[in-house]
């Protein structure tokens, strides 16, 4: 056997123990013979360096120093997952799906939620290439060389997988894990680490892997994602991922209806406290692929999941005050500031009240033994309060009639649950919220800025609006506190790189109200440039895919006021990117400018997202359901009935994928 054979033979047999282990916990060779052999690998290794592997078992030890983790985009989204915590909510969730579909027969995986870092892992031909975080969802941080030292994540794959592929899941800290390390660190006098997801997020941004490879972490992997995967249902891909050595859950079960789905939530509402690791609720999965592809994606989750929240954890503790904070669109939030109470594996010392009907509502008053919970296990509210432990000489909660940083009468507009300061230009919070807004990653992105030097750059006068920021200079910086020659240097650069930033994102930036992210995506689509988003009417907006009359009020409102208008010209000036800059397609046409196509079904010569973007660009619109307005319904293999029953309905072409190349090649 040659040198190279023997290092094969050992990597070979070491991945078969790894998995053993830590995947199937069913051991077969003792920790001195795996290490022996282990050792004799890296021996190999150092002497023969040509044969070099990264997805060797011997680097799982990490030793890889990051100090900037690189940002990654998603080669598909990371959506987030829509809530329910009653059965009824569940029960609307399948009239809603039934909708879409019709009368089809359904089945559902279901599968714990866990409390865990998302991941997101790619394989190419068998190995791992690369791990990214969730991020925001289109882009996150490659963690790969932390990801490697996570011993039950596979670093070769076995059986017949796909070329390329992406698996998700998330990275865990088991309890009893959890519960060593934070006794290691009592016992050298450190504080504890407070519950083990944020541990587990936390360890992932290690900037040492030989750190992250001391931590017991675990990852559970439910959801394969790529083209042509070799099954047709979410439970085969769960039985598939096992088969091709990933740690995927075995609590997983098919139900074929709903009572069978709330047997499975009954179950483990009960049993979760006997799993090793945290769980806060269900998910439920529609099967059958087909039918994902059919219901599709709203904006922000897809529409054939839902997860089902256990019921929260509760304490209670006495309200010691309420005090009142000023966002940066001028909403006022009313703040509980509470007897710091232990709740979920972190301590609480403020809840959220929401807005002055929640307190009416629930009539909280200083003084009171309120129920505190945490809200998606995440934020911390107020539910009730304990009536029989009201102080006496209780009096019931006035809100606030100015605002707490200004002084100014607050207003509340008919139909809004807030009470907003309507000084927008010179209510200090909102000044430097807008301008920490504008300047976050998912905006500008400036490097060398955080919040608070936007708090100091605004008290020492230099910036009124993020306009100013283009203006500041080296001098004017340096005096700040804590602000040395380089770091000052830093910060101007950072603003000038931040003239690179795509139009979507300068939109997202603007901190226009009820444009969040996604929204300013849509609108930099639809509408190329700022002058022609700043002249559309309330009709023209409404028209816009997602874009309902709140949101298009919003913008009228925005670009009506002269100031805003002002500090978009010298943001012009600077050299800001108002324009969407798109990848020119030299085959691209207009011939189907004005057309609205709605794509149903299963197709063979295109995935469905190649078959939009021809339709997008030859000049065509993809419209998410069939109107009125629709012009034509490309028809594929399965097409959900209620939707071929509306098209007919309303008297819409239905053309196959062949009649779609068709059009597109005539003249």
């Amino acid at each position: 056997m040659t040198v190279f054979q023997t290092i094969q033979a050992l990597r070979e047999e070491l991945n078969v123990h790894n998995h053993n282990y830590y995947v199937l916990d069913n051991a077969t060779i003792s920790d001195y013979d795996f290490d022996s052999k282990l050792k004799q690998l890296q021996e190999l290794e150092n002497n023969n360096p040509d044969f070099f592997d990264p997805n060797s078992p011997t680097q799982r030890v990490g030793g890889t120093i990051t100090k900037n983790f690189q940002t990654i985009a998603h080669d598909y989204r990371m959506y987030s997952l829509d809530n329910s915590y009653s059965k009824d909510d569940l029960l609307e969730w399948e009239k809603r799906i039934q909708k879409v579909l019709g009368d089809v027969s359904l089945e559902y995986t279901c599968e714990l939620k866990y409390d865990g870092a998302s991941i997101s892992i790619t394989y190419e031909n068998g190995k791992l290439k690369r791990a990214v975080t969730r991020g925001d969802g289109y882009q996150g941080d490659d963690v790969t060389n932390n990801i490697k030292t996570i011993k039950s994540i596979p670093l070769q794959l076995k059986g017949n997988y796909p070329e390329n592929f992406a698996i998700r899941g998330e990275i865990i800290l088991p309890f009893a894990g959890f519960e060593k390390m934070n006794q290691e660190l009592i016992e050298i006098g450190e504080t504890p680490y407070s519950n083990p997801r944020n541990t587990a997020s936390g360890s992932l941004k290690l900037q040492d892997s030989a750190e992250v490879s001391k931590r017991p972490l675990d990852c559970l992997l439910y959801f394969l994602i790529g083209n042509n995967l070799p099954f047709a249902t979410q439970f085969e891909g769960l039985e598939t991922a096992r088969n091709w050595g990933f740690k995927a859950p075995k609590e997983a079960k098919l139900a074929r209806n709903l009572d069978q789905v709330f047997e499975f939530i009954n179950y483990w509402d009960t049993h979760r406290h006997d799993l090793p690791y945290e769980t806060d609720g269900v998910v439920i999965k529609v099967n059958s692929f087909q039918h994902q592809e059919e219901l599709g994606y709203t904006a922000k989750s897809p529409r054939w999941a839902i997860a089902y929240k256990f019921k929260s954890e509760q304490v209670s503790t006495r309200l010691n005050s309420i005090s009142y904070q000023v966002g940066r669109t001028g909403a006022i939030t009313p703040v509980a500031n509470l007897e710091p109470i232990q709740l979920a594996g972190t301590v609480v010392k403020r809840a959220s009240l929401h807005n002055a009907d929640q307190i009416e509502k629930l009539d909280i008053r200083i003084g009171d033994t309120v129920f505190v919970e945490k809200g998606g296990e995440i934020i911390p509210k107020i539910i009730a309060v304990d009536l029989s432990k009201r102080p006496a000489n209780s009096e019931p909660t006035l809100y606030i009639t100015h605002c707490p940083e200004c002084q100014t009468a607050l207003v509340r507009n008919e139909g809004e649950a807030n009470h907003y300061c309507p000084n927008f230009y010179g209510c200090p919070p909102q000044i430097i919220g807008r301008i920490q807004h504008f300047i976050s990653r998912k905006a500008m992105d400036i490097e060398g800025l955080g919040g608070e030097t936007v708090a100091l750059l605004v008290a020492n006068g230099l910036v009124h609006n993020y306009a100013d920021l283009y203006d500041l200079t080296v001098e004017q910086i340096l005096p700040l506190e804590r602000m040395a020659q380089k770091s000052a240097e830093n910060l101007v650069n950072g603003v000038q790189n931040s003239k690179k930033i795509p139009f979507e994102s300068v939109l997202f930036a603007l901190g226009i109200r009820f444009v969040g992210e996604t929204v300013a995506k849509k609108l930099a689509k639809h509408y190329k440039n700022i002058e022609a988003l700043r002249q559309a009417n309330a009709m023209d907006l409404i028209l816009v895919d997602e874009i309902g009359e709140r949101i298009a009020n919003s913008v009228i409102e925005f670009f009506e006021n002269q100031e805003n208008c002002l500090i978009i010209d010298r943001l012009k000036s600077y050299g800001i990117q108002f324009e969407l800059i798109e990848t020119i397609n030299p085959d691209a046409t207009t011939k189907f400018l004005g057309k609205t196509f709605v794509v149903s079904g299963v197709f063979s010569k295109f995935s469905r997202e190649d078959l939009k973007k021809a339709i997008e660009d030859n000049g065509g619109k993809v419209g998410s359901s069939i109107s009125a307005k629709t012009d034509y319904v490309i028809a594929g293999d399965n097409m959900g009935p209620s939707k071929l029953e509306k098209a007919n309905k309303l008297s819409i072409a239905i053309i196959t994928e062949d009649d779609f190349i068709q059009l597109v090649h005539e003249a």
